[in-house]
């Protein structure tokens, strides 16, 4: 990874953790905790790709294991992270531009889903079962809820700081589908302005070319013609 890369991934990664561990999880909201760890680990993942995101995201998984409040073993988080932001990263676009919103948010429903899923499958495996305390079912729904709220107001302007991090001319645009309907419109009228200049002012532009290239050469030849008289 790139030094801005690294830098910007790093700086998104603390505040994410810090605002979700100060602020939200201190809202005692029924079920999960709106993971904002896990949304900046998928904007981070949706422009870097799958390698990136998987460091990214095992970085960030790292941090929260080792970050207090954790009551788990390290490196629990860490593997859910990075098979998050590898799996995420996965379904970026060649050309980087996203064309609409549907894949992202239906990416944001599989990662709270996967996410909690393989968090409590790592859990019982080490032999931590609070999951089953809690109710399995719940977690799964109050998180999908949650972070389907929360992703319109952080996943856009993650992926837009990514970009302007590496100079991506995508981050100039301000949404995918609206530039590609504005594109489209100013070629369209491109055409039908060069069609209309073919049609109705060609053969008059064609004959004023003649003329004038014809004066010229006249008067190209008068100017020798007048030169040899003078000698």
């Amino acid at each position: 990874m790139r030094f801005n890369r690294i830098l910007l991934s790093s700086t998104l990664v603390v505040v994410a953790l810090v605002v979700q561990v100060t602020v939200l999880a201190r809202l005692h909201l029924p079920g999960a905790v709106p993971d904002l760890l896990l949304l900046t680990v998928l904007g981070l993942s949706f422009v870097y790709g799958h390698v990136s995101g998987a460091l990214v995201g095992f970085g960030a998984g790292l941090l929260a294991d080792l970050a207090p409040p954790a009551d788990h073993a390290v490196g629990r988080y860490a593997l859910v992270l990075c098979v998050i932001g590898y799996v995420a990263g996965l379904t970026k676009p060649e050309n980087g531009q996203l064309r609409s919103a549907t894949g992202p948010m239906a990416m944001v429903v599989a990662a709270a889903v996967g996410s909690t899923l393989l968090y409590a499958g790592v859990g019982a495996l080490v032999g931590d079962t609070g999951a089953r305390h809690v109710g399995l079912t719940s977690l799964i729904l109050t998180a999908v809820i949650y972070d389907l709220l929360l992703a319109p107001f952080t996943v856009p302007l993650v992926m837009w700081l990514a970009r302007r991090a590496d100079n991506d001319p995508l981050a100039e645009s301000t949404a995918g589908g609206t530039d590609v309907a504005s594109g489209w419109m100013r070629s369209g009228t491109g055409l039908r302005i060069g069609s209309q200049r073919g049609s109705g002012f060609g053969g008059s532009g064609l004959r004023g070319g003649l003329r004038a290239r014809a004066a010229r050469s006249r008067a190209a030849r008068a100017a020798r013609i007048k030169g040899v008289k003078r000698l």
